[in-house]
């Protein structure tokens, strides 16, 4: 069996539990979204925590059946690695992992959430041993360009996954919707011109007003225009997305990019900037079921 790392992420949407073995592959990865009552935008850290807290022990169990081979349990235990960086719905997962540490008397290691996002994509990827890689996190509440730690991009107010779930719920979707969206705009078989494009500046994006834009177009169409809507609001943040990219190439001279985070596993996004991009840049887009989150990222961190 060798020596295993047990992993454990407690976001402010799933749950996620992984083991992963000396050679780094996947033994275990559990990922369970939290529910979010219809109707509601999403969840408050204490309803989070709560929930976390009712799933973990269930979560855990499978992974605990190799319990003498754990030689180390890593968590995420803050949002991104920056002093202040703080979310409390994280301390379930943290608190659990110390707990666990103590009892199998192995060492804790702790990261953030977006370190571990970062590393399930890059460990598995030919970028894997590259040091001049700028990574992308793109999720529901996150869109960053991160360059050897530094933040040279990303959003200047809310987030692409933020403009997703905001108009899924006007549409009566279920929360979180990015993926219902992104099949309703692969599957449309027009876009409309209703949308002006994402405001763009030196690598960074504003995406407030596209949210806005987007609200109101649906609310003047009938509803079998609405996929035509999805599908140009698509094609919109995934042309802000690669103008961020060309930017940060040319500014910062790298031509690495790794896309991580729940909005980067969206199929229409990926398939756009494989078509758009320059052959000059080298983009990796991780596996859809290792983008969104999981604690697989976090367990790798501590193998390492």
């Amino acid at each position: 069996m060798g020596e295993l790392v047990l992993g454990i992420d407690t976001s402010n949407y799933r749950t996620s539990v992984a083991l992963v073995n000396e050679l780094g592959e996947i033994l275990y990865n559990h990922r369970e979204l939290l529910e979010v009552p219809e109707g509601k935008k999403g969840l408050r850290q204490s309803e989070a925590f709560f929930q976390h807290v009712m799933r973990l022990p269930d979560a855990v169990a499978p992974a605990l059946e190799f319990r003498n081979s754990i030689t180390a349990v890593s968590c995420s235990s803050r949002p991104r690695p920056r002093e202040g960086s703080y979310m409390p719905c994280f301390m379930a997962g943290e608190t659990l992992a110390r707990e666990l540490s103590a009892a199998l008397n192995v060492p804790l290691k702790e990261f953030s959430h977006q370190e571990g996002h970062i590393e399930a994509v890059k460990h598995f990827s030919p970028l894997k041993d590259e040091d001049d890689v700028l990574f992308f996190h793109f999720s529901g509440g996150t869109t960053e360009a991160v360059f050897h730690g530094d933040i040279v991009g990303g959003t200047l107010d809310i987030a692409f996954g933020q403009v997703l779930d905001r108009l899924g719920q006007k549409m009566g979707l279920d929360f979180p919707s990015g993926e219902a969206l992104d099949r309703m705009a692969l599957e449309a078989e027009a876009e409309t011109a209703l949308l002006k494009p994402v405001t763009f500046r030196n690598g960074y994006v504003n995406l407030s007003g596209i949210e806005t834009q987007s609200i109101r177009a649906l609310e003047a169409l009938e509803e079998a225009k609405r996929p035509a809507l999805v599908r140009e609001l698509f094609h919109k943040l995934a042309n802000s997305i690669q103008k961020m990219t060309e930017y940060l190439a040319s500014t910062l001279g790298t031509d690495k990019f790794i896309f991580a985070g729940g909005v980067s596993s969206s199929e229409y996004i990926r398939e756009y900037l494989k078509e758009n991009l320059p052959e000059s840049i080298h983009a990796v887009f991780g596996d859809p079921a290792l983008s969104g989150d999981n604690a697989v990222g976090i367990a790798l961190l501590g193998l390492r």
